[in-house]
């Protein structure tokens, strides 16, 4: 199995060529992603202890602060690089969505692979859902002068299944056959290598369209709304004092969206235009993850 581990950026690059050039190959996981997300987040539960939730409670501002860094700094550098780079009205839309949204399961997923803190990064996720179906339509209110509408038991609801219950799972099968656990805690990072590369390619599937005739320019503005996002994640963590693991997990937070809530608000409220940044942050964010993931583990392995 730690062949798999060893060559996930490969085995993920490699999927997602297929799957542009040949998007039915990849198709087929499409119902099945709720179940290879779960199944991620059982795999993470079994990682983390209560104890460590106690931890997070006593780095409660660090929560706060990426809060409010994803719902000011990121829609903010929506706009800017939009403006920067010219882009169409549309497509600043569909910049200012994705930096509008809370983070997302990917993060949970990165944070785990990069051997980070996992309980604060899936905190994170649940404090920032939680504030979505209020500041997600109001920034967009604020900056582009549009009325979306979430619906907070719907975004609530999802997370909450796909996030929390299987998490719990993982953590009662820790408590109660810790020895099992051990046995099998090789194999479980390589079940969720083998997941999230079906999913990026799934996606990448589902976008192959918007993928080949994507503008470079577009491809730039995402690239860098990520990137910008993990840097200063990373910079205002180490402000606060944070150590590093704790660095690397609110970087991927802040720099993860929640971009298929963003396609999703894109599709329903405007253009068809509006969802291309989403889909291809999608895309971008994951790699871009499995890169740090892959760089941080090793790191750690070293020292």
């Amino acid at each position: 199995m730690n062949i798999v581990n060893r060559h996930f950026l490969t085995i993920a690059l490699s999927a997602s060529v297929i799957a542009l050039v040949l998007p039915v190959s990849f198709l087929w996981v499409k119902p099945l992603i709720p179940f290879l997300l779960g199944l991620i987040m059982f795999g993470m539960g079994t990682t983390i202890r209560l104890h460590d939730f106690k931890d997070v409670w006593e780095k409660r501002r660090v929560v706060f602060l990426v809060a409010l860094l994803q719902f000011t700094l990121m829609p903010g550098l929506g706009v800017i690089i939009s403006r920067l780079l010219s882009l169409p009205e549309e497509v600043m839309i569909g910049m200012v969505l994705v930096g509008s949204c809370p983070g997302g399961t990917a993060s949970n997923v990165i944070v785990y692979l990069a051997r980070g803190n996992v309980a604060l990064s899936v905190t994170m996720t649940m404090f920032s859902t939680v504030l979505a179906p209020l500041l997600t339509p109001g920034i967009i209110f604020l900056l582009l002068n549009r009325s979306v509408d979430i619906s907070f038991m719907a975004l609530f609801l999802s997370v909450f299944q796909i996030v929390a219950i299987p998490l719990a799972a993982g953590l009662l099968v820790r408590h109660f056959f810790s020895g099992i656990v051990t046995r099998y805690s090789d194999i479980l990072p390589a079940v969720s290598v083998v997941s999230i590369t079906l999913i990026i390619a799934c996606v990448m599937a589902l976008n192959a369209d918007k993928v080949m005739s994507l503008p470079l320019v577009v491809a730039a503005a995402v690239m860098m709304h990520n990137m910008l996002g993990l840097a200063a994640g990373y910079g205002a963590a180490k402000l606060l004092s944070c150590n590093r693991v704790d660095r690397r997990t609110v970087a991927v937070e802040i720099g993860m969206q929640n971009s298929g809530l963003g396609v999703a608000l894109a599709n329903q409220f405007f253009q068809p235009l509006s969802a291309l940044p989403g889909a291809l942050f999608s895309l971008w964010h994951n790699l871009s993850g499995i890169v740090l993931a892959k760089y941080w583990a090793r790191e750690k392995r070293e020292r």
